[in-house]
């Protein structure tokens, strides 16, 4: 008897059972061709999906940051301050 079930795709296409793995696949194609030989983009794409958390904290201080470098001087030139003694 036939069953019901639930799967999921990638963007190009490709079924997989758990949306993490659809995901994983996507990531990996992003990230395109990693090293010689067998491309390391799937064990980073499952790394990326894992450590999701952290990467968006660094990513939202990132932005942060540059939004700040945007209002300073983009002169180039760096004002060191005094050193005091220690």
């Amino acid at each position: 008897m036939a069953k019901k079930g639930t799967g999921y795709f990638d963007r190009k296409g490709h079924f997989f059972k758990t949306a993490r793995e659809a995901t994983a696949s996507d990531l990996a194609g992003v990230l395109g061709q990693i090293g010689d030989g067998e491309s390391l983009a799937p064990g980073i794409a499952i790394t990326l999906l894992e450590k999701r958390t952290e990467i968006e904290r660094l990513f939202a201080e990132h932005d942060a940051m540059m939004e700040n470098e945007a209002l300073l001087d983009t002169s180039g030139k760096v004002t060191q301050l005094p050193r005091t003694a220690s």
